[in-house]
């Protein structure tokens, strides 16, 4: 097979999805040989038919007048890694702080907790770091009391006062009974207080 024809149908493939969609050369196995689709990648990349955002890592850009090209967050890339690899992943640090309305810093590195390889992944200014942890740290089942878990570990429990423990009760309001009780079992001790101060706030 040409690359001429490679590029085509790897041309065909992207084009096909909406604009803002992302891929990795393995989208696009038994098109042709690796050495022919990271050819083809190239070339269109270099005809502007796609951007290439980090190694291995492209875009099917969207463009809007005023801003020129959308890329996606660095969570929507962390997010389709993840998926891609089969692997769960979990914000840690100041990116669980973000996300849970605690900062309005934009972290730099971006720090998930991973039972996939470890990597880290450079995108513009900022960093992607994937890093293995047990299978303990990613059980936890609340998407809200995950996050909560990992930014107070972030802030540590001597910054804990009643003001930023009344804002985490009130973030943990829209996590359910279930999940806080089933992810308190597995946090240490002072954070799993909160958790079950959650609980208990329910059922008065």
């Amino acid at each position: 097979m040409s690359l001429q024809s490679v590029q085509n149908q790897v041309y065909n493939k992207i084009t096909k999805h909406k604009r803002g969609k992302l891929f990795f050369p393995s989208d696009f196995s038994g098109t042709g040989s690796v050495l022919a689709v990271n050819t083809a990648l190239s070339r269109l990349q270099k005809e502007q038919v796609i951007e290439r955002i980090a190694q291995g890592i492209y875009l099917y850009p969207k463009k809007d007048p005023l801003f020129g090209i959308l890329y996606p967050s660095t969570e929507e890339i962390a997010t389709h890694i993840a998926k891609r690899d089969h692997a769960r992943i979990m914000p840690t640090g100041a990116a669980a702080l973000q996300k849970l309305g605690l900062s309005t810093q934009v972290p730099m590195n971006l720090v998930y907790l991973t039972d996939g390889a470890p990597r880290k992944i450079h995108i513009g200014k900022q960093t992607i770091t994937f890093k293995p942890t047990t299978a303990k740290k990613l059980s936890t089942k609340g998407p809200v009391s995950s996050l909560v878990i990992q930014a107070l570990q972030e802030l540590g429990k001597a910054k804990l006062d009643n003001e930023l423990q009344t804002r985490i009760i009130q973030i943990l309001e829209t996590e359910s009974v279930k999940n806080l009780e089933h992810d308190a079992k597995l946090a240490p001790a002072w954070i799993s207080e909160i958790l079950d101060l959650s609980v208990k706030n329910r059922t008065l």
